[in-house]
């Protein structure tokens, strides 16, 4: 039986990395359509990180251990982090260390690590990406954490597969606890993973731009698994708030044929999460550096809003 739960457990770590990037594809491609432009194929991250391997990466004298190893680090933490996250089933032998607590500290370490290297060449860019992302994650963590506490607490516990359980037998109700966190775990999604209105991915304007800013001293392999990783960071965002807001279609069953039924499912609310983020990021405008502790500290209100419902009403 547990040689089962450890090929389950392949499965959808191998899912992760191979959809990941077609997601991020399937969102830029998504938000083309929507700004009348012609988009680009779905493909397109795959290709760019099949080109990116094949270079020789260039790396700066002066760059230290930290500087080298740290696309390696990033990118074990988010595959880690996929690993962690009940994206199609919840029998999986990392369930019992499957802690939400324990997930935003492997985010914050990506982060930590990602600030570190863009420091350690001592250019004025990465510093000043590094002191932004800083300040994001900063403000971020404490609504994210505030929305992972609203589902503990329905649910009696801070493992997240035990979460999804618990949500699935749940009726298909409106619950304004989990309406205001939705929409707390939203905007900090966006702030997470640089979309609009936080910022930008698809700009290297210096004067707005956050995480292209700490990337721009990274080559070829370097700066493969560091967009890879990056591609495995919304689509773990996506599968958090699948299994907080949306548990159904998550497999509960034991067996890796239990968890490639629940593929389709997951298939669909990728499809739909992305055109809802391309749909988000078109009609938003991006905001001014200043403004971004306050769109973060409006979704730690509506994360808290979320809290207070849940504990006076428990609704």
């Amino acid at each position: 039986m547990r040689g089962l739960y450890s090929l389950t457990q392949a499965v959808e770590i191998v899912v992760a990395l191979l959809v990941a990037p077609l997601f991020l594809g399937w969102v830029n491609q998504c938000r083309a359509w929507l700004q009348n432009r012609r988009a680009p194929s779905v493909w397109q991250p795959y290709r760019g990180i099949v080109k990116l391997l094949h270079k020789d990466a260039i790396v700066a004298t002066n760059a230290s251990v930290l500087f080298r190893i740290t696309p390696y680090i990033v990118f074990a933490v988010m595959t880690l982090a996929a690993a962690v996250i009940p994206s199609m089933g919840t029998r999986l032998p990392f369930a019992s260390v499957a802690d939400a607590i324990a997930l935003v500290g492997l985010l914050a370490t990506a982060r930590v690590f990602m600030a570190l290297a863009a420091m350690d060449i001592g250019t004025a860019f990465g510093s000043l990406g590094a002191r932004r992302e800083v300040m994001v994650g900063f403000l971020a963590e404490p609504a994210l954490l505030i929305v992972l506490f609203v589902a503990s607490l329905i649910s009696g516990t801070t493992a997240l597969p035990a979460i999804t359980e618990h949500l699935q037998t749940q009726t298909f109700t409106l619950q304004p606890s989990l309406a205001f966190t939705g929409v707390a775990f939203t905007m900090v999604l966006l702030a997470e993973n640089a979309r609009i209105p936080i910022d930008n991915p698809a700009t290297h304007l210096e004067l707005t731009m956050i995480h292209e800013a700490m990337l721009l001293e990274y080559s070829a392999r370097h700066l493969a698994l560091m967009e890879w990783a990056s591609a495995l960071k919304l689509f773990n965002f996506a599968c958090i708030g699948f299994a907080l807001f949306l548990p159904w279609g998550v497999s509960s069953g034991e067996g890796p044929l239990s968890v490639v039924l629940a593929v389709p499912a997951l298939a669909a609310k990728l499809v739909a999460a992305g055109a809802a983020l391309s749909l988000i990021e078109t009609v938003s405008a991006k905001l001014r550096v200043f403004r971004a502790p306050e769109f973060l500290a409006t979704a730690f209100l509506f994360a808290v809003l979320g809290l207070l419902v849940h504990q006076l009403l428990r609704a």
